[in-house]
């Protein structure tokens, strides 16, 4: 693989990752009427993109090795 391949999936990755991440913890929806509070959040996309983001970072690290 050229270097500018592995270098482009590996930034990439690292910002599917850090983006799957962050939308994992940040609650999607938040409701407060005095002191109750009720935070709503949906995870499914969120996995999905810290999986594609580990998959292009794993492609860009496996590309670097030469036989």
């Amino acid at each position: 693989m050229k270097r500018t391949i592995k270098t482009i999936l590996m930034v990439v990755g690292a910002v599917l990752l850090v983006y799957g991440i962050y939308k994992l913890i940040v609650p999607e929806a938040s409701i407060g009427i005095g002191d109750l509070s009720i935070d709503v959040q949906d995870n499914t996309d969120a996995y999905m993109t810290i999986g594609l983001g580990l998959v292009a970072m794993a492609l860009g690290f496996l590309g670097a090795k030469k036989p």
